[in-house]
């Protein structure tokens, strides 16, 4: 160690030599803060407000956060809800015109009709397919997946492929509508003063296609009797080919008490989570997995079923009535006598035939038939004109009937396995039981149960936005249906004749799945959904700016200084260094000699 020889006034001149670094240092520290505005260059030269300080930061860089999450959601909010509002005017454009025509009977060219719904269809399947940087608005979680297939695989399908679009599938509704008599699958049979009309024999095909027998009602009953007896509902068991696994779907059409019917999807879950709703429980066995099924309908009357193969679900129909109807003659009617004969469908709706007796009529005629000069020779233009009646009713609301239902049905198809548009059975009597792999699926995104939850934005510490989008969304698909129904037919002839019933009665039920029920989704009520969500962004975005700059704000004084009185610190400072320089020069030059002199 070494020992620093120490002399009188070394004390001294040590104290002042450590008095001018400090000031210098303090000069330079001044210096450094004028120049850049913080009070120091690391936390630690904050002292002991470097834990508000680190504290703070942190804050605001989470709020910074929320901003970007937030700056990015609005641009897809604003984008999404646009196209919303493209889709509600495409429809509103459609049901305008539609409704404008049947209203009013307008005898223009329903190819032009046809012509605006094929364009309005191209444009619903581009506001669909938006994308907001790169990620396709309308797929859920499948961004990078266009959602919409195009407007003409819609139609036509992929026929390089082998797969059929709506054409394909209304053509073969429309058949197995009409049933092989081209009258809606009902029998008739004629007697000597007696006309009989039965249901289709097959309980499933009564289920599905044709028409339903409701009621007759005659004008004179002395004349002409009327009379329907009321069928009964078929027993319907399932079954499965094999054991359902975890996660498998089976889609089940049930019957509504309006004669329309409505499809239910349903899971296949383990243990508690079976008893949830939209979900049946896998038995031991499958035969117990099929009596859950059953179970987890609630008693719904069952038309069909669908499934993938394996599982394989399958509905056996037996018993069951089919309703008929018996029309007699008593004695000749007079003019005007009338019978009338009301006929459901399975979209819900109803056609009513009357029948007038007329003192002559054509013998193509489908609304009047002749007195004869017997009862019986009556019975027989009744019973023609009733033949020429429902096979009429059968090419005009019935077709319209099918093209609506299999419109629905094709737009409800799914990417999911099993869950694929209904196809007819090969023997036309019901529906096929397994999945078809030859049909187009429109939709390519998300199947999530809850589409807004399938993009969510972290808008602050606790709170979300959901701001997710599906194409397949009910709203959605009932207005691809309507307009596309209408894209899909054809009205006009080989010869040039338009077939004007057909056209108005295929315009109402496109008008009609245009137009949410009071239990359906609305495009109003998605368009909603977003605004909210906007409004919640905007909110929270105010929140957090807020937040930042009130941070922002308690850091003054402790990561930044106020330039105004560092300067005035720093002329302070320097003015006592320069002085403490001076005196220091003047005594460092003293000594003995001096005051001798």
């Amino acid at each position: 160690m070494t020992i620093t020889a120490f002399a009188a006034g070394t004390y001294r001149f040590d104290r002042q030599s450590a008095s001018l670094v400090s000031m210098k240092n303090q000069l330079d520290g001044l210096a450094q803060q004028l120049s850049t505005g913080r009070t120091a260059e690391t936390y630690g030269g904050l002292g002991v407000a470097r834990t508000t300080s680190l504290s703070a930061h942190a804050a605001i860089s989470a709020q910074d956060g929320y901003l970007a999450a937030i700056g990015s959601a609005e641009t897809r909010v604003k984008l999404t809800s646009a196209s919303l509002t493209q889709l509600k005017a495409l429809s509103d454009s459609t049901r305008s015109n539609l409704t404008g025509i049947v209203a009013t009977r307008n005898e223009k060219l329903p190819s032009a009709t046809v012509q605006l719904a094929a364009n309005n269809l191209s444009a619903a399947v581009d506001a669909l397919n938006q994308q907001a940087a790169g990620v396709y608005v309308f797929s859920g979680r499948a961004t990078e997946t266009a959602p919409v297939v195009s407007d003409q695989a819609i139609l036509d399908g992929i026929p390089a492929e082998g797969l059929d679009g709506l054409r394909a599938l209304i053509a073969e509704q429309k058949k197995a509508d009409l049933g092989p008599s081209g009258n809606g699958r009902l029998t008739q049979s004629v007697g000597t003063r007696t006309i009989g009309l039965s249901e289709d024999s097959s309980a499933e095909a009564r289920a599905n296609f044709g028409f339903t027998l409701m009621a007759a009602s005659s004008s004179n009953s002395a004349t002409l009797g009327a009379n329907v007896v009321a069928g009964s509902k078929p027993d319907v068991a399932l079954r499965f080919a094999e054991q359902p696994a975890e996660g498998a779907q089976v889609r089940v059409a049930v019957q509504l008490a309006d004669g329309s019917q409505t499809t239910l999807d349903l899971t296949a879950r383990a243990g508690e989570a079976g008893n949830a709703a939209g979900a049946f429980s896998i038995g031991a066995t499958k035969e117990e997995t099929a009596a859950n099924l059953k179970r987890a309908l609630g008693g719904a009357d069952i038309a069909s079923v669908q499934s993938a193969s394996p599982p394989g679900v399958a509905a056996d129909f037996s018993n069951g009535q089919a309703a008929t109807a018996t029309l007699t003659v008593g004695s000749n009617p007079a003019p005007g006598d009338t019978i009338t004969l009301k006929l459901g469908m399975h979209d819900g709706t109803t056609k009513s035939i009357t029948l007038t007796a007329a003192a002559t009529a054509g013998a193509d005629s489908a609304t009047a038939f002749a007195i004869g000069a017997t009862p019986e020779e009556t019975t027989a233009n009744l019973s023609r004109t009733l033949q020429n009646a429902l096979t009429t009713a059968a090419n005009t609301e019935l077709s319209a009937s099918s093209a609506g239902r299999a419109s629905l049905n094709f737009f409800e198809g799914s990417p999911a396995a099993g869950l694929s548009p209904r196809r007819v059975a090969a023997d036309g009597n019901g529906y096929a039981e397994t999945a078809s792999a030859k049909t187009v699926i429109w939709y390519k995104g998300d199947t999530a149960s809850d589409p807004r939850a399938t993009a969510t934005v972290q808008a602050g510490t606790s709170r979300t936005v959901e701001i997710g989008a599906q194409a397949n969304e009910e709203a959605i698909r009932r207005m691809l249906a309507g307009i596309a129904a209408m894209a899909a037919e054809n009205f006009t002839t080989g010869t040039g004749t338009v077939d004007t019933a057909r056209f108005e009665a295929v315009s109402s039920r496109a008008a009609n799945l245009l137009t949410a029920g009071t239990s359906q989704q609305s495009l109003e009520q998605i368009g909603t959904d977003f605004g909210l969500a906007a409004s919640s962004m905007a909110n929270a975005k105010s929140v957090a700016n807020t937040t930042k700059a009130t941070l922002q704000d308690s850091l003054d004084g402790v990561d930044t200084v106020s330039t105004e009185e560092v300067a005035a610190k720093l002329l302070s400072l320097q003015t006592q260094l320069q002085a403490s320089y001076k005196v220091t020069s003047i005594l460092s030059e003293m000594s003995l000699v001096n005051y001798l002199r």
